[in-house]
């Protein structure tokens, strides 16, 4: 009968298979593929070509790969903090949307997904700037001996950091800390089970909990972004007024 020749037949061959099924992911999610494609190859040029600017620095002689990687990820962490605003601009969106030609190739209707994979890859780029400065470029300048701390020296003084604390409490320090701390507790309750009240926490904590503590711990993110241009505004490697971007 003609209703069971119309009957899909399943493939016997699992290469064939596997080739059938990526050749329909790709063509349900073709727009998806190329912006993130484009998202993290921006990303990747931006780590790579602030992290080989410091391997021909002087300080990178003091502060190793360290410096690199902290500088690296934090160019990709200025273009990510710029760029996770849009897809949260509702009516930008949705003008871009019905009135250009951008929406027959770009997922407008996607953008909260969006918006939740750039503050992922910002995590990321925060993980690796703090730790690279905490964990390393820290305690190698401390422990630098006379002859390695000569060419970091119109950085951070003739009398080199004889503790932790004097990169705490200078305005890098006491900022950044600022900054993760309330990106923290932003990410925190914007998680799923604290927006939507989800948790097991007793009475008297569950009422941080919930969309109203989401939507208004968003709004610490207009500290952040202050503290950010302070924060790079004071950053130790960079003198000149048009580096401290």
């Amino acid at each position: 009968m003609l209703s069971q020749k119309l009957i899909p037949t399943k493939e016997r061959n699992p290469l064939k298979r596997f080739a059938r099924d990526i050749k329909y992911f790709f063509l349900e999610n073709w727009k998806r593929i190329w912006v993130l494609t484009l998202w993290i190859s921006i990303c990747i040029a931006l780590f790579t070509w602030k992290f080989l600017q410091y391997k021909r620095r002087a300080v990178f002689e003091v502060l190793g790969s360290c410096v690199s990687v902290a500088k690296g990820s934090a160019e990709t962490l200025k273009f990510n903090m710029a760029l996770i605003l849009l897809p949260v601009c509702r009516n930008t969106i949705t003008w871009l949307r019905t009135n250009s030609k951008l929406g027959s190739v770009v997922p407008f209707d996607d953008n909260i997904n969006f918006h939740k994979v750039i503050a992922f890859g910002i995590a990321i780029g925060v993980g690796l700037h703090a730790i690279s400065h905490l964990a390393c470029d820290f305690p190698r300048l401390l422990h630098a001996k006379y002859v390695e701390y000569e060419p970091v020296k119109k950085f951070f003084g003739d009398e080199r950091p004889d503790n932790y604390w004097w990169f705490v409490k200078g305005t890098d320090g006491w900022t950044g800390v600022t900054m993760v701390v309330l990106m923290v507790i932003a990410y925190a309750l914007a998680q799923s089970w604290f927006r939507r009240n989800r948790t097991s926490l007793p009475k008297t904590l569950k009422r941080l909990t919930g969309f109203n503590a989401f939507w208004y711990s968003h709004h610490l993110f207009v500290i952040v972004y202050v503290l950010l241009i302070v924060h790079s505004y004071f950053i130790y490697l960079s003198k000149k007024w048009y580096e401290k971007t």
